[in-house]
């Protein structure tokens, strides 16, 4: 049997890890041309990084922290744009009235948390990201290169200010 070739190890590794890709994309960009720029640049970075593989590590670890490496990186560039505003308020309500009031409101803290999540700064960013995808500590610690305990102090912190925000906006 012959070793897989590094076009068929990279299909495997994007068919096996859209979704991630997917996520970081969606939390770190506003918009639908930024995200096929970001998940290209994610690509891109896969494809240069995959012979470096180090099969010691856990694929996904791997991926994500070349996809939050890469996002971040591209979040601080995009920072530096000016932006126009998107235009969730309207695209809420026309889906509000699509939906039950209970799936709305539901929506509405989702939006919320997304919008909270978007004003943290990069790493706090990923951290989030990372908790919500039910990361361990120690997971997030590799991907993100620092300790368990300074993941876990952060997320204590963001939870604090997470709830912060809720309680004013509610």
């Amino acid at each position: 049997m012959t070793p897989p070739t590094l076009e068929e190890q990279f299909i495997t590794i994007l068919r096996d890890h859209k979704k991630l890709i997917y996520k970081v994309c969606h939390s770190y960009t506003t918009n639908k041309d930024d995200f096929k720029d970001l998940e290209q640049e994610i690509l891109i970075q896969v494809w240069s990084a995959i012979p470096r593989y180090d099969a010691a590590y856990k694929l996904t670890t791997w991926m994500y922290r070349i996809a939050l490496n890469t996002a971040i990186s591209f979040y601080r560039k995009e920072k530096r744009k000016p932006r126009h505003t998107p235009l969730e308020g309207q695209i809420l309500e026309l889906l509000a009235d699509t939906t039950s009031e209970r799936d709305a409101e539901i929506e509405h803290q989702i939006q919320q948390l997304h919008s909270f999540i978007e004003k943290l700064g990069e790493v706090n960013k990923a951290l989030m990201i990372l908790y919500l995808e039910g990361n361990n500590y120690k997971e997030m610690a590799e991907i993100l290169g620092i300790s368990e305990t300074n993941v876990a102090t952060k997320i204590n912190r963001i939870k604090i200010l997470l709830k912060k925000q809720f309680s004013h906006h509610n």
